[in-house]
């Protein structure tokens, strides 16, 4: 593996890429995607797109991870984009991709996508019909009083088409979920270019216990760093307890223990727990990427 990762990252072989091939970078949480990024737009004279679903929010640092200051003086794009309290989707991002990607190739730019949001990287990689569904005003607002278990049973009353895949590991995606099937029931969907992008694909997979040491150690420091304050200016700012959960995880957790439903000890187990949980997802959604036909250059 060390032969190939020298091989795969080597300056001259990244500089030999066709300009419009797009480098991705994924992995799970705390396996050291944007510092690899970064690296690597430092050589190549890159910018770097970003894919990952919270970091679109201002204000929420600390607890998506963004780490600004790694990117030194390298251009990024797609962070800090919305306010908190707006619900951001594949579709946006689809679009947003899109209109920053051409900018980029008109400038004759490099282009490095990274990210740990699966469904994001492969709906662009792959191109995504059923992304460009449109919400409903009110639709995905009035299930959110159901749990988790009581969505999926109204889920599984729809005719599902056998292309159209379903992320069900939160609450958040099985409302939406829901919201497409809905909207097929009483609309057909126009073909859509399914043109793959150009890119090389490289997958960060740390060993497991390495993985899970760098997810408590980061946890530790954003608690240092202050997460439970950046949640508390939230909340002064107007964004209420039941948004905050929306965002999930550190959002979640911290929302519950402000509002008393944990106490500190119990706040950062679950939240612990949790986390490593969703590096496993993350990692799972990448091996159906594979499965689906996206070569993914692995490297430790």
């Amino acid at each position: 593996m060390i032969d190939k990762q020298q091989t795969l990252l080597s300056p001259l072989a990244l500089s030999t890429l066709p300009k419009e091939k797009v480098i991705v970078i994924l992995g799970p949480t705390a396996s050291g995607k944007t510092a690899l990024a970064v690296k690597i737009a430092k050589e190549l004279n890159a910018e770097i797109i970003s894919a990952d679903s919270r970091q679109v929010y201002r204000r929420m640092d600390i607890g998506t991870g963004k780490d600004l200051s790694e990117y030194d003086h390298i251009p990024h794009h797609l962070i800090n984009i919305c306010e908190p309290g707006e619900k951001y989707h594949l579709g946006q991002f689809i679009e947003d991709f899109q209109r920053v990607y051409e900018s980029l190739m008109f400038q004759e730019k490099r282009i490095i996508l990274c990210g740990g949001t699966g469904l994001y990287i492969q709906s662009v990689l792959q191109g995504n019909k059923y992304a460009q569904i449109p919400s409903e005003p009110g639709f995905k607002e009035a299930l959110y009083q159901f749990d988790q278990q009581e969505l999926l049973a109204r889920l599984s009353k729809y005719q599902k088409p056998p292309d159209l895949y379903l992320d069900l590991s939160t609450k958040k995606r099985i409302i939406r979920g829901i919201e497409i099937l809905e909207w097929l029931k009483h609309h057909s969907l126009a073909p859509m270019n399914n043109k793959n992008l150009d890119s090389l694909v490289i997958g960060l997979n740390p060993d497991v216990i390495l993985r899970r040491e760098k997810i408590s150690n980061r946890l530790k420091q954003r608690i240092q760093e202050g997460l439970i304050a950046e949640v508390e200016g939230l909340l002064v700012s107007g964004i209420s307890h039941a948004e905050l959960q929306y965002y999930g995880l550190e959002y979640k957790y911290v929302s519950k223990y402000l509002l008393g439903e944990l106490n500190y000890a119990d706040f950062y187990k679950k939240l612990e727990t949790e986390i490593h949980r969703y590096a496993k997802r993350q990692m799972t959604y990448f091996r159906k990427m594979e499965k689906d036909g996206i070569t993914i250059n692995w490297i430790d």
